[in-house]
C-alpha cells in the first residue's frame, strides 16, 4: 500500500516524534510504501528514516522552491512546480492518508484532502494521528460541524481519528482489506 503521509519539517519533542518512528515502523515492515513531502528535515525525516530502516520504499514529493532541502536517498522523487501541485502529486500517488501532527501547511493539506473526499472526488481512507491529543480541538470542531449540519455525510465516512500509529496502521488495512 502507497501510504501518504502530511506532516511537519520541523524538528519536534519526542511526544510527537516517538509516535512517528512507530509508524514509520509499521510502515516499513509491513512492506508499504511512504509518500510524503520528500524533506529531510523534522517529522518528515523522523518518517523516512524509520521506513527505510525498517525495509519500506520512499516516494518523496517535493516542491521547486524546496528540492534542495529534498532527501537524496528517496527510491524515488518528483519535484512539482507549486504548492497545489505537490498536494495533487500526494493525493495521487497514495492509496491512503494519514495526517500527522503539523503546522499551517499541514493544516491546509488536512483540509483540502477532507473537502475533496467529502465531494466525492476520492474514497481514499484519511487519518488524522492525535499524537500526544494534537487534534483534540480539531476533532471538536469536526464533531460540531457534524451535529450542527455542516457535513453532507457522517464524521465517521470522512475520517478517523488515530491515537497511535498501531491504531492508524490497523484502520488502513481494515480499509484497504488486508485484514
Amino acid at each position: 500500500m502507497n501510504i501518504t503521509v502530511f506532516c511537519s519539517a520541523a524538528d519536534l519533542d519526542e511526544r510527537y516524534t516517538a509516535p512517528a518512528r512507530e509508524f514509520a515502523a509499521l510502515i516499513g515492515k509491513g512492506g508499504h510504501t511512504l509518500v510524503w513531502g520528500g524533506s529531510e528535515s523534522g517529522l518528515m525525516k523522523v518518517m523516512a528514516d524509520g521506513v527505510q530502516e525498517h525495509g519500506g520504499r520512499l516516494v518523496g514529493v517535493s516542491v521547486e522552491f524546496l528540492a534542495s532541502k529534498a532527501r537524496k536517498n528517496a527510491d524515488e522523487m518528483v519535484v512539482t512546480e507549486d504548492l497545489a501541485a505537490r498536494k495533487a502529486q500526494l493525493l495521487a500517488l497514495g492509496d491512503a492518508v494519514v495526517v500527522m501532527v503539523g503546522g499551517t501547511g499541514t493544516l491546509d493539506e488536512a483540509t483540502e484532502i477532507l473537502e475533496l473526499k467529502k465531494h466525492g472526488l476520492h474514497s481514499k481512507p484519511v487519518v488524522l494521528l492525535n499524537a500526544a491529543g494534537f487534534y483534540d480541538g480539531l476533532k471538536q470542531q469536526f464533531q460540531r460541524m457534524e451535529a450542527e449540519g455542516f457535513l453532507p455525510l457522517p464524521l465517521a465516512d470522512l475520517v478517523f481519528f488515530a491515537e497511535d500509529g498501531v491504531g492508524a496502521m490497523a484502520y488502513l488495512e481494515e480499509s484497504a482489506g488486508v485484514r
